[in-house]
């Protein structure tokens, strides 16, 4: 072999193990959820949370992360020292892409637990809150209906809900747990929330099964969309759904730890005291 050959085959070799590196290098970094290094060297953690849903995740006037689940988080981070957490405000879509992809940590955003999140996301034990969810009815008919088995009773007629939606499932196990009370439960596509409180004004069906928080924002407020609506609509509390974060898959060992800082706030009473700040109440109270 000329001096020529063999200064290109080492040219080659070096080039390929320079490769070998890069490539191996790249799948440490998706493996670890694309973490990466602070300054002083710790892992640097990811928060996605959505930007508008108040009071549990949102910007506030000042441009903060800021709410309930944010502030939960923020609480966990002081629990967590050899970590940074970095909070990011982002949309619906994105924080869920993100987090299965690896490009955010951990999202949170009044997250309910289904079958088919549980596929992508690691799920932790510890629930961060809790969102409740009721019916939007009718006033002429509030003598009549005053829970879910009332309703059932009634008529039972309820606005279709799409099968994927965490709704769907609550109605689900409420029929199971009353085989002789059940509620019509129908799937159907996505609609317009306008649609539906239309429908249950129209007599064409009796409830439509919504988060309170979801009313509160589209009928009660003086400047909600559908507020017109407040005359004829009325809202009545079924029970407390728990919310979580979700993890990265490669995130398991980040969600133990997350799940051993919960537990402490909660033993604190530091979890109570911002459910007051930022509902005015305890939520969790409804899970019991």
């Amino acid at each position: 072999m000329t001096v020529k050959k063999i200064t290109r085959a080492a040219l080659t070799a070096l080039l390929g193990a320079a490769l070998a590196v890069g490539i191996a290098g790249c799948g440490r970094d998706g493996a670890d959820g694309g973490a990466a290094k602070s300054a002083d060297g710790k892992k640097v953690v990811t928060v996605a949370h959505t930007n508008y849903y108040v009071p549990y995740d949102y910007v506030n006037d000042q441009g903060e992360s800021d709410g309930f689940e944010v502030a939960v988080m923020k609480e966990v981070a002081k629990k967590l020292p050899q970590y940074e957490f970095k909070f990011v405000p982002t949309s619906d879509d994105d924080l869920l892409i993100g987090v299965e992809s690896g490009k955010y940590t951990v999202g949170t955003k009044g997250i309910w637990i289904t079958d088919a999140r549980k596929k992508k996301y690691v799920f932790p034990k510890n629930n961060i809150g809790a969102s409740v969810i009721g019916l939007a009815i009718r006033k002429d008919t509030a003598g009549e209906i005053t829970d879910l088995p009332s309703f059932a009773k009634f008529s039972g007629k309820l606005v279709p809900i799409a099968p994927q939606d965490a709704r769907y499932m609550v109605i689900t196990e409420y029929n199971k747990e009353h085989p002789d009370n059940q509620i019509q439960l129908t799937s159907s596509e996505s609609f317009q929330n306008a649609d539906a409180y239309s429908w249950v004004m129209e007599g064409r069906y009796d409830g439509y099964f919504e988060v309170e928080l979801s009313y509160k924002n589209n009928i009660e407020k003086e400047d909600a969309p559908y507020h017109a609506f407040s005359d004829k609509l009325t809202y009545i509390r079924y029970k407390g759904i728990p919310t979580y974060p979700i993890f990265n898959k490669n995130e398991q060992a980040f969600a133990d730890e997350y799940d051993k800082a919960i537990e402490e706030l909660r033993a604190e009473g530091k979890i109570a005291e911002l459910e007051q700040k930022y509902f005015g109440e305890s939520l969790s109270d409804y899970l019991k």
